[in-house]
């Protein structure tokens, strides 16, 4: 008589096992990043240059809008690069915060058919999005170079940085995520406060220009804290401003604890999404 085994999830169990489980499905996880990777590439003639274009139109816009028409001030930098050095990690968190939001909807039918460890999808969709921030950032250093920018030593806290990124993504990726189970209506509402937050970061305009007393409030944003970690490394216009990551970072860790707890929590009702 051949065994019967059954797979149980465990859908609303946040512990250790889950961890152990998800290292488990690596190679799987690593399966589902390459395959977002070459669906997204599939028969385009440009192939990844594509992932350059978001951030140069970007950089060309701004540098022209503020620029050179409402000339708002760079730390002394010359706009264009100040306005990359914005770009480059904002793009990562807008486009990897939509991209994890809409994971689980995204693989509705695959959950209805298979079982396996469901923090794999907003993982995945993050670090999809990250192939196309390396690319940007290695020309980002490029252009760097070639402008002739000083480096800090501070540089060599740049991954720290782009791990606060990652952290935000998944806890507020991870959040929307599941609330999109019950309610589509996220999907299409994280358009609009990507925009909103895009404002409320300092992409085009530096901290500075943010009143003294409302700037630890303003650093609630988890990117404000990363973007002007990002320009004091590249672009050396002002010593580093730890006490603004500290905030972001922590703002960021705690929106991951309460996302994967959400996350474990809804992890029942994702096969119904169709």
């Amino acid at each position: 008589m051949k065994k019967l085994t059954v797979i149980n999830s465990r859908s609303g169990q946040l512990s250790l096992a889950s961890f152990r489980e998800l290292w488990d499905s690596r190679e799987m996880l690593m399966l589902w990043i390459w395959r977002d990777i070459k669906v997204r590439y599939a028969q385009s003639a440009l192939g990844v240059s594509w992932s350059l274009f978001p951030m140069l139109s970007q950089v060309l816009i701004y540098t022209m809008v503020f620029g050179k028409l409402v000339r708002i001030d760079s730390d002394g930098a010359p706009y264009a690069l100040f306005a990359l050095t914005g770009v480059v990690p904002w793009l990562f968190f807008s486009q990897a915060l939509n991209a994890v939001s809409s994971s689980v909807y995204g693989a509705g039918p695959f959950l209805q058919k298979i079982y396996f460890p469901r923090l794999i999808l907003p993982i995945a969709a993050m670090f999809d999005k990250f192939f196309d921030f390396l690319i940007s950032f290695c020309l980002l250093l490029i252009l760097l170079a070639f402008s002739g920018a000083s480096f800090s030593i501070s540089v060599l806290f740049l991954p720290f940085l782009v791990l606060i990124i990652m952290i935000a993504v998944l806890g507020f990726g991870m959040l929307a995520a599941a609330v999109a189970v019950h309610f589509r209506d996220v999907l299409h509402i994280m358009g609009y406060v990507s925009m909103a937050l895009m404002y409320a970061s300092p992409v085009v305009y530096p901290v500075s220009l943010v009143p003294a007393e409302y700037r630890y409030i303003y650093s609630l944003n988890p990117m404000v804290g990363v973007i002007e970690g990002f320009r004091s490394a590249l672009l050396a216009t002002r010593p580093m401003p730890w006490d603004l990551i500290a905030i972001s970072a922590s703002v960021a860790l705690c929106s991951l604890l309460l996302g994967v707890i959400y996350f474990k929590a809804a992890e029942a009702k994702f096969a119904d999404v169709g």
